[in-house]
């Protein structure tokens, strides 16, 4: 097909108070440059614009998003327009905020633009609006990690992943939904590679040095979080945990200390949290392994034992599975940053000196 019959893609960005304006932004401007950036910088011959991104909104009226950010709709979810792409990036959400009691009308406009043909996708929370919407139901979707809690708790019909960067709803991959708080920018690549091409989709990473987090989001995620529940017990034997998860025979241990049937404090522990009590000792394990490769310059079998583990190689394994990668991979992403707080002008900052593993 020749370039001049390539059609351009449009797209509607959708801004609420609650979006993120770096992702809102970082949209317009990714997508505004496909077809051109790239060869400004080389030298070709001037391409054109493959994605015309427009921001929508209930209103025309200009307002601020998170962090007091002005935004100034091009388009309202009123006015007929025909997109080929509907992106709904991060929103600023509670971690218990299920946008079940806002936002009918775009709800109602996601929905009815579904039906239409047109691709949504979705950044971070954006996914929250799509489960809102009843989108995404009996469909498998992601979302920042923080909120896979509020998945289990107010939308059960979906089968959330949290491991990947991306997820196709369906097979059709009319629905797709990105991970964390940045993976706008593997969704910006995604939408680029699959409506433009692949070599275009490159050659914007290249430019913008956009990175593709093929990793997923395992390795970022807290594998402990805070749970709300009402249940005295519970709390007790989470708050004994925190204190004494290193030592041998943790959960017997847990049960003892608060005094009910083991069996009993087992059920009431996975009911009010959504977890078994050994996933949460083996979560304050490794997030204390992680934390000892980020800061410290012990191997994964010094550090074994350290965090309650006598058998390094079942260590090794157990740390796998739950972030994604081994301990040494872990170190190399992870370590620099740590690092990097430490770095004095003049000074070498060792960052590739080989660590012990």
């Amino acid at each position: 097909m020749a370039e001049a019959e390539v059609k351009t893609v449009e797209t509607l960005i959708v801004a609420l108070p609650e979006s993120a304006g770096s992702a809102i932004y970082g949209l317009v401007d990714v997508f505004a440059s496909t077809g051109t950036l790239w060869r400004e910088f080389v030298g070709d011959e001037p391409g054109r614009r493959l994605i015309r991104p427009r921001i929508i909104s209930l209103s025309r009226a200009p307002f601020q998003c998170g962090n007091g950010i002005p935004v100034n709709p091009e388009l309202t979810m009123d006015e007929r327009f025909s997109a080929d792409v509907i992106v709904v990036p991060e929103l600023w959400l509670a971690p218990d905020d299920d946008l079940k009691q806002r936002y009918t009308r775009v709800k109602e406009w996601l929905r009815e633009q579904y039906h239409a043909g047109c691709t949504i996708y979705s950044a971070c929370s954006g996914a929250i609006l799509l489960a809102a919407a009843g989108l995404l139901n009996g469909k498998s979707a992601t979302c920042h990690w923080g909120y896979a809690d509020l998945f289990r708790r107010s939308f059960p019909d979906v089968h959330f992943i949290p491991e990947p960067s991306i997820v196709f709803a369906d097979q059709r991959g009319q629905i797709v939904t990105a991970g964390g708080a940045t993976s706008w920018h593997d969704l910006a690549i995604h939408i680029i590679s699959r409506h433009c091409s692949p070599g275009e989709a490159l050659h914007t990473a290249k430019v913008y040095l956009l990175q593709w987090h093929g990793e997923g989001q395992l390795p970022y995620a807290s594998l402990v979080r805070r749970q709300p529940h009402a249940d005295s017990v519970v709390r007790e034997a989470e708050d004994w945990l925190r204190r004494h998860f290193r030592e041998p025979h943790a959960v017997t241990a847990a049960v003892a200390a608060c005094g009910v049937p083991e069996r009993s404090l087992k059920r009431r522990f996975t009911s009010a949290t959504g977890s078994t009590v050994i996933s949460y000792v083996q979560n304050l394990r490794i997030e204390e392994a992680k934390r000892l490769l980020e800061t410290s310059d012990r191997s994964s079998d010094e550090i074994a034992p350290i965090v309650g583990y006598e058998n390094p190689a079942f260590f090794r394994k157990l740390f796998k599975r739950s972030t994604g990668l081994t301990a040494g991979q872990y170190r190399r992403m992870f370590r620099p940053i740590s690092d990097a707080g430490r770095i004095v002008a003049g000074a070498p900052a060792h960052l590739d000196e080989v660590r012990r593993v």
